[in-house]
Parts: C-alpha cells; sequence; structure tokens
C-alpha cells in the first residue's frame, strides 16, 4: 500500500507539471486533489526536480521555468491546508536556485529570490498567527480552570457550614436522649461528611493541576559567530544542546521563536540544515552575505526589536553570539523590560555585551587540532613574545587612525601579506617571535583582535573593518515596522 500511494502521488506530480507546461487551468486539478497536497508532495517535488536536472542537463532551463510557474500557481492557491501549500512553493523555489545562479541567469535568480522571500515571510506570518491562537487558547483555559476551582471552593464552604450546623443539631438531639430521630440524623451526617470529604478531594485535585506555562522566550542564532567565520567553518557546536541548556534557565519558560541567520545556499552548512529542521528553527536566508559581513547582525538586530514591540509576552531574548556589536541591542531590550541571555563560546564572548547581559551560558570551545597544539616553557622568549603581542596591538589600532589606511579597511580590506610585511617592518624578528603564539600568521593576528577592543576582523584573506550597528538597535523604537521593511532592510 505505500508503494502505491506513492506512485499516485508522482502520477499527480507528473500530471501538474504536464498541466503547467501546457498552460492548462491548474485550479480545478488542486481543487479535485486537496488530500495529495501534503508535505510528502514537497519532498517528492524537491527529489524529481533534482533528478531530472541531473539527467536531462540540456532541458535544465525549461524544467525550472515550469517549476516555477508551478510553485507561484500553488502559492496563491487560497484551498486545502495554507501552511503545506506555501512549504511545496518553497521546495520548488529553492530547488530552481541550482540552475539559476546569479552569474548566468541574473532575471531569473532575482525573480525566484524575490518569490522566495515572500514565501519566507508569508510562513512566518502564518507560524506568528497560529502561536497566537495557541496562547489566546492557553489564556481561556487559564480562565476556565479559575472559575471552575473558584465555585468548588465556594461549595465546600457551603458545604463546611452546613456540616456545622447539622453537627450542632444531633447534639441537642444526643442530649434529649431521641435515639430513633438522632439515628437517621447521624446517618445524614455521615452522608454529608462523605460528601465533604469528596469535595475537598476535588477541589485539591483542580489546585494540583498543571500550570500551563506560556511561551515566552525567543532565541537568535548569529550562524557566523558559531562557526567562527565563512573560510573554515567550525561545525563542532551541538544546536539541541543549546535549546538545552537555554531551557534550564529559571526565567525561560517555554520558547516561542527560533531563527537562524546565516547563506543557507552555503553547502558546508548542510549540517546544520538538518539539525535546525528538527528542532523547528526557522532558517532566516541572509542575501548578499559575502559582500556585506554585518547583513546577518543587522537583520537579527531588526527582528528582535520588531517582536520586542510586537509581541509583549515574549519576556526573553536569547542573542547566541559573542559579537560585541549586540551589546547596544541588550541595552535596549533593557529599556523594553525585557530579560537578555548572552551565549557564546568559552572566552571568546566581548566583556561589554556579557556584561549587560543577565545570563551568560557558556559553549564549550571547539578543541583545538592536535598539529595547532604547542607547549612553550616560560623562557625570556616568551617574555619578548608578550612584548611583540603588544606591539601588534598597537601598530592595528595606528591602522585605524590614519585615514587612508581606514578608508581602506572599511570600503575592500587591506590584504594580509600587506599587513604581515608592515609588522616586519616595524618589529625586528616578527617572523620568528609571533610563531611562538600560533604556526600561522593569520591566526596570530585573529588572537590578537579577540583580545582588542576594536572592530577590526579578517575576511577573504584580508583585514576589515566592521561597522557597528548601534545606531540601528538604538534607533529602532517606532512600531511601524514590518515584515516587508525588514526584507528591505537585508537587500540594502
Amino acid at each position: 500500500m505505500p508503494n502505491e500511494a506513492a506512485n499516485e502521488e508522482q502520477t499527480f506530480l507528473i500530471g501538474l507539471l504536464r498541466a503547467t507546461y501546457q498552460n492548462q487551468e491548474l485550479y480545478p486539478i488542486l481543487q479535485e486533489n486537496l488530500s495529495k497536497l501534503n508535505d510528502n508532495l514537497a519532498l517528492l517535488l524537491r527529489k524529481w526536480v533534482s533528478d531530472r536536472f541531473t539527467k536531462e542537463p540540456a532541458n535544465a532551463i525549461n524544467i525550472a521555468r515550469v517549476i516555477v510557474k508551478l510553485s507561484t500557481t500553488i502559492q496563491s492557491f487560497e484551498q486545502g491546508n495554507p501552511a503545506i501549500n506555501l512549504e511545496i512553493a518553497i521546495a520548488g523555489y529553492e530547488a530552481v536556485l541550482h540552475i539559476y545562479n546569479r552569474e548566468t541567469f541574473p532575471k531569473e535568480f532575482n525573480i525566484v529570490q524575490q518569490a522566495l522571500v515572500a514565501a519566507y515571510q508569508q510562513r512566518q506570518h502564518t507560524l506568528s498567527k497560529t502561536l497566537g491562537e495557541l496562547q489566546q487558547q492557553t489564556v481561556q483555559t487559564q480562565t476556565q480552570i479559575k472559575i471552575v476551582t473558584e465555585q468548588l471552593q465556594q461549595e465546600l464552604q457551603q458545604a463546611n457550614l452546613q456540616f456545622k450546623d447539622l453537627n450542632t443539631t444531633i447534639r441537642q438531639f444526643k442530649q434529649q436522649a431521641i435515639s430513633s430521630d438522632s439515628t437517621s440524623l447521624i446517618t445524614e451526617f455521615h452522608d454529608l461528611k462523605q460528601c465533604q470529604i469528596r469535595l475537598e478531594e476535588f477541589s485539591n485535585g483542580a489546585n494540583e493541576l498543571p500550570k500551563i506555562e506560556k511561551f515566552n522566550t525567543a532565541i537568535f542564532y548569529d550562524i557566523e559567530n558559531l562557526t567562527m567565520g565563512r573560510n573554515e567553518p567550525n561545525l563542532n557546536f551541538s544546536l539541541k544542546q543549546i535549546q538545552t541548556d537555554v531551557e534550564k534557565v529559571g526565567m525561560v519558560n517555554k520558547i516561542a521563536i527560533q531563527c537562524a541567520y546565516a547563506d543557507w545556499s552555503d553547502s558546508r552548512l548542510r549540517l546544520l540544515k538538518n539539525q535546525i529542521q528538527e528542532l523547528g528553527i526557522e532558517a532566516v536566508q541572509i542575501f548578499d552575505y559575502s559582500h556585506k559581513r554585518n547583513a546577518a547582525d543587522m537583520q537579527l538586530a531588526i527582528d528582535v526589536m520588531e517582536l520586542a514591540q510586537s509581541r509583549p509576552t515574549l519576556e526573553v531574548f536569547v542573542i547566541v553570539s559573542g559579537d560585541g556589536a549586540f551589546a547596544a541591542l541588550a541595552k535596549k531590550l533593557h529599556e523594553y523590560g525585557k530579560s537578555v541571555i548572552g551565549c557564546a563560546y568559552e572566552g571568546q564572548m566581548n566583556r561589554v555585551l556579557k556584561s549587560v547581559c543577565d545570563r551568560f551560558i557558556p559553549i564549550p570551545a571547539p578543541q583545538a587540532k592536535i598539529e595547532d597544539i604547542q607547549v612553550t616553557e616560560v623562557t625570556e622568549d616568551n617574555l619578548l613574545n608578550d612584548e611583540i603581542f603588544e606591539k601588534t596591538q598597537k601598530i592595528l589600532q595606528k591602522l585605524q587612525q590614519n585615514n587612508e589606511q581606514a578608508s581602506q579597511l572599511k570600503k575592500a580590506g587591506i590584504p594580509m601579506s600587506q599587513i604581515h610585511q608592515i609588522l616586519t617592518n616595524s618589529i625586528p624578528n616578527f617572523g620568528e617571535k609571533r610563531k611562538k603564539y600560533s604556526s600561522t600568521f593569520t591566526n596570530f593576528i585573529k588572537r590578537v583582535i579577540a583580545e582588542t577592543d576594536t572592530n577590526l576582523d579578517i575576511d577573504n584573506n584580508k583585514l576589515i573593518l566592521r561597522q557597528k550597528f548601534n545606531a540601528i538597535s538604538s534607533g529602532l523604537t517606532n512600531s511601524s515596522i514590518n515584515s516587508k521593511e525588514v526584507a528591505v532592510t537585508a537587500k540594502a
């Protein structure tokens, strides 16, 4: 039976594609097959497109056009389950991006990217609406429990009053020695007492009903910071463990929203994509990621401020990043009465950001490769190394103060070979002495930057100056921010 159902779904998919190619009206076909518009169809569409692109490369462009047209139609189809329809459309858009790349098909690439952004925003809106409905249902349930509990307490009080009155009457009859009447009254007394016991048990059971915790926490993952850059991304961390550690914090009730910011078209992040799907984390695609270093940081800050204003039930914001630029964002969240939890690698979180966070969750530092581990002794050379370290810090700071070099750092960056030459000319025996810190020049500079209060960073083998987005986070106080403005800012 499973094979038969799979064959029916594949036949339905091929029929849809054929009808799309022949410009037939698709809505009647979709209306007659609402049960087949499911999650399996989205997976089947991805697999079918991948197989066709591999087996028929010469016909890939025509297939891609048909897939885009079909995805657009299903995205606008209002019957059935809108969330599932949206997932099918997203599967089609993402699949054709393997053919429509920016360099060869810039126009088609932009069209598909815009459609995909609209689909992501529509999915986020749907999820937010669903969470809002669940929250409303939770509030109604709590209200009903409270009403029932109050009614039971009132009934229990009335039963106690009746019990006291009856006890007084029995005592009076006992004194008058009227045994026959006393027997009936005692029986009634026992019945009322049993009723009282049952009411008390039911009332205690109602009071012991588990409290429904509200969704009060949002987590935002800066994937570039977790992977420690894009040149050789480190994937030796567990998003599941991070989530578990966050849930253990006392101020966290339930997690409402999780967003991870990265260029998810990078095939090296495939393992992380599997993790975020299992954990229910929303993958936020950052476009022009390789050209604008702080694009993910800006998008993350915008989303955080939008949610802080539009979702009053969110009380705890978790920032999974050690980037010091988020310190201003944490201060702004405090102004809105929100709590902030920082989460980053041990020893690599900016000290300013750590000081303004209400709580800090350390992530175990990734284990170093064997060839990078060095054992040194405390010698006169090591003491000289400290001097080399300080001189390197001062030279890098002077680069930012020189107008010409500062401009070059902001625009295109200074090649690492040129930085190496500057340090070699300024510090005697620089090449030999810095090797005590690291086997490679680039790792030495990274270590200097990490222990210096600076915005310098290394990207594509160049030393660059990252621009702070403090002004952005501090200026986002207008509640009129909407999802379209967020998308435009991310592209800009």
